[in-house]
């Protein structure tokens, strides 16, 4: 508050800051507000300072931003202290450019202004910008500290779009002990998190070991990354160690589960101890039961979790109508499964293609593709990759040669979607199952990769389906080649083919080699029915 007293100006000083007990909330801010405006009307280093500071603590520190501009009107030059601050204050109102503009207007920026607007890039998601300014922090002379070392490790992991070393976890580290940076929880959790992503499961176990507070983050990020990897003791190892736990470390147990037919019932022991010990399930859970109860094409389950689903708010979410159609499509249930994608409010690219997979995968390939045509004419929406599989397999399983090739050449031609391995099998597949081996062997030699076993393996069954038995000695060759071992039904396939065409002494020296390398047919096995009550 600015006060007249014998015809000169003075300032209210820092004590009458408080605002008195009777006032309401708004006259309270008023008062500190004019208090500020007062400090501000003779601009000096400290009173600049604070005013800046009760801004940056404040819940709305853009009011604050006026005080940059009252700066520059006067033409005051602030010190290093009160750029910083008013980088602060620019990053906490969202403006990443003006306090881009602060700190590049610094003579000398210190470790503290680049931590602030490495910090800043990281929030708003500009990871390449964020790592150009760690390059020029460390060509300054100054030495990154452990919140710039913890920024980096961020970087690499929350953006897989950016080019970084597949070893820069363990650069960092290597960097961290050189500098030696002190214990940190926030350091170590970063650096556990840059070892799972980059698929280095002990480095981070050993980070993880060492740390004196093993965190919530750090057994999640721990749990994910042995999950990953097929290693479930070790999983239940961390999980059972986890003392204080939440629904981000179940759900990290239940989703790893789920991935695998062997322990996907696991998922649904999860949920149900989860739910025991008063944590609800939220979006995440639901999709990982859901995805287990697909897995384990168990019906009756997963119309009890979907019970329980319709009384929470995600009931019509978009990422659980997609869920409830794969898992009704799993289950053999198209009909139930169309009946949800006709009742979603809002369907996206990932519930037309769990719907078009559904159909061709249950025997219905026209419903699929006509599926596949409404979803590009009438609602325009492009399919991805995954959407062209389920297109190209329904076209195989219909016999549409033309069709495929034709949905097949759209992907770049119409999308710029260039096409993985998979859609090169799918199209050997389309192209074999029709009876035009040759035309799927051209096409094999005609492809800009080096084929791998999948398209080899669709070539090799497709010459088994019509009794060709020197273009499945090519393919089931070739497959050798890649993979002796680890496809044992390739030996089989080929076997049976020569059988069939009454070749016996050249099954039985085919026999003779896998007794030799130690190959056997896997035992069959039917799923019939199963008890998860």
């Amino acid at each position: 508050m600015v006060k007249m007293k014998h015809g000169r100006v003075t300032t209210v000083r820092p004590f009458m800051i408080s605002s008195p007990r009777d006032c309401t909330p708004f006259q309270a801010r008023d008062h500190t507000l004019s208090v500020i405006q007062g400090y501000i009307s003779h601009l000096t280093s400290n009173t600049l300072s604070y005013a800046l500071q009760h801004y940056i603590d404040s819940e709305n520190p853009c009011h604050g931003q006026k005080i940059h501009t009252h700066v520059l009107k006067t033409g005051f030059k602030p010190n290093t202290n009160i750029s910083i601050k008013l980088l602060i204050l620019h990053l906490k109102c969202g403006s990443l450019r003006y306090a881009r503009q602060m700190f590049d207007e610094l003579p000398h920026p210190t470790l503290s202004a680049y931590n602030y607007i490495i910090g800043g890039y990281m929030k708003q998601g500009q990871v390449e910008e964020s790592l150009g300014l760690v390059r020029r922090l460390v060509l300054s002379g100054e030495k990154p500290d452990g919140y710039t070392f913890s920024m980096i490790l961020k970087a690499s992991t929350c953006a897989s779009y950016v080019q970084t070393p597949h070893s820069l976890g363990k650069i960092v580290h290597a960097q961290i002990i050189k500098s030696d940076v002190g214990p940190d929880d926030v350091l170590y959790t970063a650096l556990v998190a840059s070892y799972v992503k980059s698929g280095k499961v002990g480095y981070a176990r050993m980070v993880f070991d060492l740390m004196l507070d093993r965190n919530i983050i750090c057994s999640t990020s721990l749990i994910t990354g042995y999950m990953n990897q097929g290693s479930f003791d070790a999983a239940e190892e961390i999980f059972a160690k986890t003392v204080y736990k939440d629904i981000v470390v179940f759900n990290a147990m239940i989703e790893g589960y789920s991935k695998s037919a062997e322990h996907a019932s696991k998922s649904l022991d999860i949920y149900i101890e989860m739910q025991r010990l008063n944590f609800r399930p939220n979006i995440s859970t639901f999709a990982s039961v859901l995805g287990a109860c697909s897995v384990l094409t168990a019906f009756e389950v997963s119309q009890q979790v979907q019970s329980q689903l319709t009384k929470t708010e995600f009931f019509t979410h978009i990422k659980m109508g997609s869920a409830l159609i794969d898992m009704y499509s799993k289950c053999g249930r198209i009909e139930d499964a169309r009946k949800v994608f006709d009742h979603m409010h809002e369907k996206n690219v990932f519930s037309w293609t769990s719907m078009i997979d559904g159909y061709g995968k249950n025997g219905y390939p026209y419903e699929a593709l006509d599926l596949f045509s409404i979803m590009q004419e009438h609602f325009h929406i492009e399919p991805n990759l995954v959407t062209f599989i389920s297109a190209l397999s329904a076209c195989a399983h219909a016999g549409l040669v033309d069709k495929g090739l034709e949905i097949f050449e759209s992907m770049e031609r119409d999308y710029f979607l260039k096409p993985k391995m998979e859609h090169y099998a799918c199209v050997v597949d389309l192209l074999g199952r029709a009876g035009c081996l040759h035309r799927a062997w051209e096409f094999i030699k005609a492809m800009p990769d080096k084929p791998n076993s999948d398209v080899w393996a669709a070539l090799l069954s497709s010459s088994r389906l019509h009794g060709y038995v020197e273009m499945a000695s090519i393919a089931a060759n070739e497959l050798f080649k890649l993979k002796a071992n680890d496809r044992p039904g390739a030996y089989i396939a080929l076997s049976n083919t020569l059988a069939a065409a009454g070749k016996w002494d050249s099954v039985s020296e085919l026999r003779e080699k896998m007794k030799i390398k130690g190959i056997s047919k896997d035992t069959g096995r039917s799923w019939v029915a199963a008890d998860f009550s």
